[in-house]
């Protein structure tokens, strides 16, 4: 007996950030002014609104045009890949790009990293878009079943548009030894360090950005706003949000949360989060530099992606630190175990976590 299964793209529609790529691609549209990778600014960046709301006109510019056709039969095509399991299909993506990972909890130096990245390979950042360069796509998660939503659906979906576009953005590009470099800041790595690590390839190479939760919680505050007034936890853009997502994925509720101190909430979200490093499968891959939020260490990593790509006279930008380490002193006697915590699972699994650096609490 044979059984036929039909999807159509109001199951599985197109993202509206794909389809924002692609009019870029089909109108010669140039990508400038991108801000991902300006490392002091605190503004928190909500572009989403203006990428959904175009989203019905840009689909229906993209596919007015043969290019933008082919990209959205694509994506398509290598979402089925993904869905059954058709490893050749991906294979060819795997042989021809390097993958470069950059991941690490926000605020830890992974969109200088990135940045620096693409500068030692000769690209003008400010007009590298975000979705190739930095978080969100493709996107993964703690898992969602809910109406109209299945979050490992919504990781295939992402992950096959997210393919496309680097085939479109990097492939007439030089390789380096043998192969075409796409580098990524992949935050969202963590929650599905198996599914990425299979799809980008056994040779892709991740470089994981560790530092202290204390300085990372007031970057973190900083960044959104300040210190909430009564010290409890709340909800203003997308790292808190992320926070809030994944305490409620362990079962911390909605008033549970509202009523728990600000870093509270952070340094569980923190901890969880090294835990997902070590635990979803990322680990299997030993191609891993470990790098402690630093200056000097991030300066020097920097460099070596410089002479590594053909560039012996490097010059990368300053990594900006700022001692925040007189503040908040009772903050350093509830983090001190967590991360000696940490420290012990990843060693546990094989990876060095480089405790002595990050207790150095930049």
């Amino acid at each position: 007996m044979g059984v036929e299964l039909k999807l159509t793209d109001r199951e599985i529609p197109v993202s509206p950030v794909f389809v924002d790529f692609l009019v870029h691609i089909v109108e010669q549209i140039p990508f400038e002014d991108a801000v991902w990778g300006d490392q002091l600014s605190e503004t928190m960046l909500d572009d989403q609104k203006r990428i959904i709301a175009q989203a019905p006109d840009n689909a229906r510019r993209c596919l007015a045009s043969q290019v933008g056709q082919s990209a959205i039969a694509r994506s398509y095509q290598l979402l089925m890949a993904l869905m059954t399991g058709n490893v050749e299909a991906i294979k060819d993506i795997q042989l021809r790009f390097h993958f470069i990972n950059i991941i690490g909890i926000p605020r830890n130096g992974g969109s200088y990293l990135t940045k620096e990245i693409y500068r030692a390979l000769g690209y003008d950042p400010s007009r590298v878009p975000n979705v190739i360069a930095h978080d969100g796509f493709p996107d993964a998660g703690p898992f969602r079943f809910e109406r109209g939503t299945n979050s490992w659906i919504t990781s295939l979906n992402t992950m096959a548009e997210y393919l496309t576009m680097v085939e479109i953005y990097f492939g007439r590009n030089k390789p380096h030894s043998g192969k075409i470099p796409v580098p990524k800041k992949l935050l969202k790595g963590s929650y599905a360090g198996g599914f990425f690590q299979r799809i980008l390839g056994d040779a892709v190479e991740n470089i994981f950005t560790v530092r202290h939760p204390v300085t990372s919680c007031i970057s973190t505050y900083e960044k959104s706003g300040g210190m909430p007034g009564d010290g409890r936890f709340t909800v203003r853009g997308n790292i808190e949000e992320w926070v809030r997502r994944d305490l409620a994925y362990i079962g911390i509720d909605a008033e549970a949360l509202r009523n728990m101190e600000y870093f509270d909430a952070y340094l569980r979200y923190w901890e969880l989060y090294h835990y997902y490093v070590a635990t979803t499968g990322l680990s299997a891959n030993r191609d891993i530099k470990v790098v402690a939020y630093g200056g000097e260490r991030m300066t020097e990593l920097a460099k070596s992606f410089y002479y590594r790509f053909g560039n012996y006279n490097p010059a990368p930008e300053p990594f900006e630190t700022f001692d925040k380490r007189d503040r908040h002193p009772e903050w350093f006697a509830r983090a001190n175990p967590v991360v000696k915590r940490v420290s012990e699972v990843w060693h546990d699994v094989g990876l060095h976590f480089p405790l002595e650096e990050v207790m150095e609490a930049w």
